[in-house]
């Protein structure tokens, strides 16, 4: 049985602003596919922010459902992950997506998954989905806590640490900001 490790996806949320950053690298079994990956899009309306890991096309497809959900609820962020997150656990095709998302405006965050899971980050407003998320994450906190880092830098410091920790992460970064 082969096994994919999916990509590396941290959101910060710092002074109202807001960092979005994926790493590049697609990872098959032992072999790195792909080492420029870009796993965050900007939604075609530019308000939203959206990062997956799992599945490439998969991501792609939840990405474009995400925003036809975004379109029918005008622009309504809450609204659309809900109901993608509804449509993600009950329809039989979409749920043998393998992806995870984090979405985000300059407002609000979520962190949505096949599984039904709909999450919204701690009062730390940090989130984090793939093979790094746990080093990213714990990186991301540290430098949140004790530094006066911006939302961009402490993405950036955070995504760097995490790819020197996991095999699955390198430092080829993809970030978007509002």
């Amino acid at each position: 049985m082969t096994e994919t490790h999916s990509t590396t996806i941290l959101l910060v949320r710092r002074d109202g602003k807001v960092c979005l950053a994926g790493d590049g690298q697609v990872t098959f079994n032992e072999t790195v596919l792909k080492a420029g990956a870009s796993n965050v899009k900007r939604s075609a309306k530019a308000h939203a922010l959206v990062g997956f890991a799992g599945g490439a096309a998969d991501g792609l497809a939840l990405f474009g459902r995400f925003e036809g959900k975004l379109d029918e609820y005008a622009g309504n962020l809450e609204r659309a992950v809900v109901e993608l997150a509804r449509d993600w656990r009950t329809d039989r095709a979409l749920r043998q997506l393998q992806a995870q998302m984090i979405v985000t405006d300059a407002d609000k965050s979520f962190l949505v998954s096949g599984s039904g899971d709909l999450l919204q980050p701690d009062e730390d407003q940090l989130l984090a989905i793939g093979s790094g998320a746990n080093a990213a994450l714990a990186a991301a906190r540290a430098l949140l806590r004790h530094t006066e880092l911006s939302a961009r830098e402490i993405v950036e410091e955070a995504m760097r640490i995490a790819s020197e920790i996991c095999v699955y992460t390198n430092d080829r970064l993809t970030i978007e900001e509002i």
